[in-house]
Parts: C-alpha cells; structure tokens; sequence
C-alpha cells in the first residue's frame, strides 16, 4: 500500500521490530511450547501486538534453509500481469511507468493444485543437505482478511500443507496469532512446528492451501503467503549459532529510532559467514525507506542485495530464489521472504549482534527473522 504525501507530513512512518535472546554457550536446542489447548483443535487465541522473541535457537554443524511463496497475485485475465511475472517495472492503469504494487490491481488466489475444495495453493521447495538431520521446522503463514471482500478471522490459525507426492493435512496454529485492524488492512500471522512431517518427508516440493486471505481490491492492497524455516544439523559444515525468532506489529507505529535490542553471548571469529532470513507484509517495490540493518561492536551495516535495495528491502520478493518455487513469481506484491549475506558486517568478529526492521513508508508487517553465523571454536 502507498501512504499519501499529507500523511507522511503528518505522521513520519518509522517502524522497529527488535530481536533479542540470550545464549548459553554450548547449550542445548531450545524451542518454545505450544500454547493452546493440546488437542489443539480448538481455535489459538489472538493478540493485536506479538512482541518479537526466540522461537528457537542452537549451537550446531548445520544451517537453516527455508522455501517459501506467495498465495495471492493480480487477475492474468486483466492482461496487465505481464510485468509482475517477469519482474519487470510496468503501468497500471493509467499515469506514468512505476513499480506494480498490489493496490494498483484486482488480486486473485494463486492457485496450483487440481484439488476443487482449495481456493489457494503454492508449492516451494526444501533443499536440505545431503547427510542432514532436521532439527527443528516451522511454517509461518498471513495476509490481508479485508480487501474487495472481507474474510472471517475464524480460518486464520488454519491451513492445509501436503509434504513432497503426500497428501493434504490439516495444520493449526500452536501458538498466539498475531490479528489485528490498521491502515486499512485486516493482518494477521499465524505459525506451527512442522518438525516432524519435515524430518520424516525430507526435501521437496512442499505445497501449503487456504491461507485465510482476501482477494479483490482496495487502496490497502491484497496480501499473503508463506514460509517454511527449517534448521538441519549436519558434521560436514560448519558449527554455527541457529536462531529463529517471530513476532507480529505493524511497522510504521514507533518514532524516532526505537530501541535497539542485543543478541548476547553470540561469540563469532572475524571474518565469520551468516546469514539472516526475513518474513514480512505488504511491503510495496519502488516504496524507499525500509531497511533491515545489523549491528555489530557499535558498526552498523544495511543489508541488501540485486534483488533488494538497502532502502527498499520490503520490495515483494522472495530471495534469493529457492530451487523451485510453483508459481515463481518475480514481484510476490505484498510478500517478503528475504534471506541476505551478513558479509562484510561479521568482518571483524564479535559476541553479539542486533537487527533492526524500519518502514518509513510502507504500511508493513513484520513476521518472522532467522539467523545462521559461524560460531567461535
């Protein structure tokens, strides 16, 4: 969604999420227990805010992998999604050449499989290692209930998710689902371990239907897709610090530079490799003034890539490309699920990191980070 010239002057648009856990050198894997009802079967309750915290972390050899795509996009029948498929800058509608963004199109499901009971599915791949064991799987999922229609909440913290050549199985949330009204968009996140379907089917395609989410249009855009955050242990690599940690806020609601939140005891030697993962919403492409940025012993480094510009990283993209994503769409309009190079920013070694997520434009959504580093030996 574009945010008007007079809000801007205003209401400066400045958004934080900040990422904090403490590490215990050499300790175990830890992950945070459902909450809910261990049926699970009845609906998970929901909050407007969901402050971001550790899902789960681990001292291992391994990494994380993730595959991830969108569930909604524009009608092909309005013949205007040529661009969107192709990753190119288009006009919509009439005014000058811009970036496509979701509000400038009637938005449809995305849909691929040859089930007549889903509306919408998407298929991604896991590419796990030769020689690893999944230790831990997560899929997140969310996007806009209020766009040309108006979606019930009632299906937010409920999806359908088949392994690779498997069968549809029903997923519930088992955890809080971030759910809330703001800048004219009805958001909402959801989450739930997939750990053991993931250790036991192992790579693949793995394809994810009826994402609660609106189709139609509006000046708030349609919205939603999803991730799929796997962590794998594995002797042949390197011993790395894990971490996945999730949450749920608009952006755009804190001025001034917020706080800024440490990750401690994370020793990591310098010249050391990482990688951050990044899951957020409605984030519009050609829309500068969002940028992801870690710091590390008072320096601090945006981070970005081709695909992602260091003042545009909620740019509607997944990157970069997962080995096979159904469809592969270059421009996911609205959907954010980014996984960039730490680089030059580990240079010089340290023991803790912090991340920042700011909007100063976009009306977005955060969801979910991930972090794999080298660790110190």
């Amino acid at each position: 969604m574009r945010i008007s010239p007079g809000l801007l002057l205003r209401r400066a648009m400045v958004g934080v999420f900040a990422l904090a856990a403490i590490w215990t050198p050499g300790g175990t894997a830890t992950a945070e227990p459902p909450v809910g009802t261990e049926s699970g079967k009845e609906k998970e309750p929901e909050a407007e805010r969901l402050a971001f915290a550790q899902r789960y972390r681990v001292l291992q050899h391994g990494g994380i992998v993730r595959a991830a795509n969108a569930s909604i996009s524009c009608r092909t029948t309005l013949g205007t999604c040529a661009g969107v498929r192709q990753g190119e800058n288009l006009t919509a509608g009439t005014g000058a050449a811009k970036a496509a963004v979701n509000g400038d199109f009637d938005m449809f499901y995305v849909d691929v499989d040859s089930d007549p009971h889903t509306y919408n599915s998407s298929r991604a791949e896991v590419r796990v290692p030769q020689g690893s064991q999944v230790s831990y799987a997560r899929l997140y999922w969310g996007g806009n209930l209020m766009v040309g229609e108006q979606k019930p909440p009632k299906d937010n913290g409920r999806v359908l998710i088949a392994e690779p050549g498997g069968q549809y199985k029903e997923l519930l949330a088992d955890s809080v689902v971030g759910h809330r009204v703001a800048h004219g968009a009805d958001a909402f996140q959801a989450s739930a371990d997939v750990t053991k379907l993931v250790r036991e089917s192992g790579s693949g395609l793995y394809t994810v239907a009826q994402i609660n989410v609106a189709m139609g249009n509006s000046a708030a855009g349609a919205w939603g897709g999803w991730t799929l955050v796997v962590a794998y242990e594995n002797a042949a690599e390197p011993l790395r610090h894990l971490a996945v940690w999730d949450g749920f806020d608009a952006l755009g609601e804190q001025t001034g530079d917020g706080p800024l939140v440490r990750l401690a005891e994370l020793p990591f030697p310098a010249g050391a490799n990482g990688r951050a993962g990044l899951v957020a919403y409605n984030g519009d492409r050609g829309s500068a003034g969002d940028s992801l940025t870690v710091s590390v012993a008072g320096r601090t480094t945006a981070l970005g890539d081709a695909a992602n510009p260091l003042d545009d990283v909620l740019n509607s993209t997944i990157g970069p490309a997962v080995p096979e994503r159904v469809p592969a769409y270059a421009n996911t309009l609205g959907y954010d699920s980014d996984v960039f190079e730490l680089g030059t920013a580990l240079r010089s070694g340290g023991d803790q990191l912090a991340f920042r997520l700011v909007s100063q434009r976009d009306a977005a959504w955060s969801g979910a980070l991930f972090v794999a580093v080298d660790a110190r030996q």
